[in-house]
């Protein structure tokens, strides 16, 4: 084991993430490697709340503006991206920032991630038609008969858990848990996880404001010219299906950035959960930054 240590600054959207990471990474003189499983495409910008550019300019980033929504994506690709950053980052400094809210990209990297084969997408596109036509429920009856490991002890209540276990078994056979070994890989590197927490009061508050901010600095505008690629996944995520859906004619504007707004606290609530199953974050404010400056610069 090295002196080489990666800092990990997770947490809740809307927390502050962002400006902690670069003030962190600028005091240590080093880089910042995004954990956003959507601030990678160039593509979005203000739905993402993606750094600006003037912050790019402050931190050298990797994982931003890196890929493209035509490109795939997941936790597997993002285990190997960010683990060749790191390395690169090694090669000349003792640290490495790595900020987001994507658990399962943090957990890919802290831990490793088990390969699951290629599934046919068609597989995923029809269950994804049979949650829209018959509700999460359909897919619980389904999961129960065709994968009972999962049923037990699974995230049935979370659609995308259920869409993946489900496309999984149908494709290769074998229950996702097959694929699941727990055993977590050795990194050559020490890593040190911190989790900021702010009063949900002030961190729903938070989020409202820039909901607001993004859609004055012309969100409807970005969500217009990414219509045509709806059906990506990159673009099945909130601040953009609430737009998609007004856009159609199903809500008015005022009722889209409110369902935004609801939407998005409801995505922190799951943040939240995520971050605090695993012991080895240590929760702080995010006006915290100076203690953890002092514990790291020598």
């Amino acid at each position: 084991m090295t002196n080489n240590t990666v800092i990990i600054i997770a947490g809740p959207t809307a927390v502050g993430k962002t400006s902690f990471g670069i003030n962190l990474a600028k005091e240590l003189n080093t880089s910042i490697i995004s954990a956003d499983s959507r601030q990678c495409f160039k593509e979005l910008n203000i739905g993402v709340a993606k750094p600006s550019p003037a912050e790019l300019k402050e931190v050298q980033h990797y994982f931003i503006n890196s890929h493209s929504i035509h490109e795939p994506m997941n936790a597997v690709i993002y285990e190997k991206y960010a683990l060749n950053a790191v390395s690169e980052i090694f090669s000349k400094k003792d640290f490495a920032v790595m900020v987001g809210g994507t658990g399962l990209y943090i957990k890919a990297f802290a831990e490793g991630i088990d390969m699951i084969p290629d599934i046919d997408p068609g597989i995923r596109k029809n269950l994804q038609a049979e949650l829209d036509a018959n509700g999460i429920e359909a897919l619980q009856e389904m999961i129960k008969k065709e994968d009972p490991v999962f049923y037990d002890n699974g995230e049935i209540k979370n659609p995308h858990r259920l869409l993946r276990a489900l496309e999984v078994v149908r494709g290769t056979g074998k229950s996702i848990r097959e694929f699941q070994s727990g055993r977590l890989k050795e990194r050559p590197f020490k890593i040190v996880k911190i989790f900021l927490e702010e009063k949900k009061v002030v961190l729903y508050e938070n989020i409202n404001k820039r909901v607001d901010k993004m859609m004055n600095e012309g969100l409807l505008k970005e969500a217009v010219s990414l219509i045509e690629y709806r059906d990506l996944p990159p673009l099945q995520t909130v601040g953009y299906t609430e737009l998609f859906n007004f856009i159609d004619g199903n809500s008015s504007l005022d009722e889209a950035t409110e369902l935004i707004k609801r939407n998005t606290r409801r995505y922190a609530k799951r943040q939240l959960t995520w971050f605090r199953k695993d012991p080895e974050f240590q929760s702080i404010s995010p006006q915290d930054i100076n203690s953890v400056i002092s514990r790291f610069k020598n």
